[in-house]
């Protein structure tokens, strides 16, 4: 016996039976970015780098002398480090997730390493999920993110992700510019100091003040 096939309803009919979904949600409005920026030591390095020191790692100019930062929110991927000593002698690299602060710390994990020979001291280094700089930390905080200590020519690569704000917040930077261009946007080194007075320089070609 032959089964009669079930008709389907015509186009206009889908139309009209339908409902128009609503328009979906946008999760993200924000800006965001992650970057490998790389800096090379002028001078030994042993300081503490707070949040707003990776805040003013990239900023826009309003004035020649008046930076802000581009982003609200930063937090710290992986670090990585390698310096080379004299042939003959030795150097060490280290980095120590120490911060605290907003009820969360740094797991104070000390990583170092060694050269030797014509093999240079490297490091590769994570925070530990949940400790303070794994997480968003305001990009105008003062709490340290992390310890660096390296010899002068160290190249120091810095894995970060940063997040904007929506609420219109504007954040300068700690330390003024000379001789920026407005509205341009420019690199400061990991201490958020100017080009003069930094010990992190940045590679040639990329704008620095």
């Amino acid at each position: 016996m032959r089964t009669r096939s079930r008709k389907l309803p015509k186009k206009n009919e889908l139309t009209k039976n339908s409902f128009i979904p609503h328009p979906p949600p946008i999760h993200g409005f924000e800006l965001r970015h992650k970057s490998r920026l790389r800096f090379i030591t002028n001078a030994a390095v042993s300081q503490s780098i707070t949040f707003y020191d990776l805040g003013d790692t990239i900023l826009f100019a309003t004035t020649a002398l008046a930076p802000f930062q581009v982003f609200d929110f930063v937090k710290v991927n992986a670090i990585e480090v390698w310096s080379i000593a004299t042939v003959g002698t030795s150097t060490s690299v280290e980095v120590t997730f120490n911060g605290i602060g907003g009820g969360a710390a740094g797991d104070n994990v000390t990583h170092t390493d060694t050269s030797m020979g014509i093999e240079p001291a490297h490091l590769r280094v994570s925070p530990s999920t949940r400790c303070l700089c794994s997480l968003f930390q305001p990009a105008t905080s003062g709490n340290s993110a992390f310890q660096l200590n390296c010899p002068s020519g160290s190249v120091v690569d810095i894995i970060l992700e940063y997040r904007g704000a929506t609420n219109a917040t504007t954040d300068a930077a700690q330390n003024a510019s000379v001789g920026a261009t407005v509205g341009a946007t420019f690199w400061r080194g990991l201490d958020g100091l100017a080009v003069a007075a930094t010990k992190f320089i940045l590679p040639n070609g990329i704008s620095q003040f």
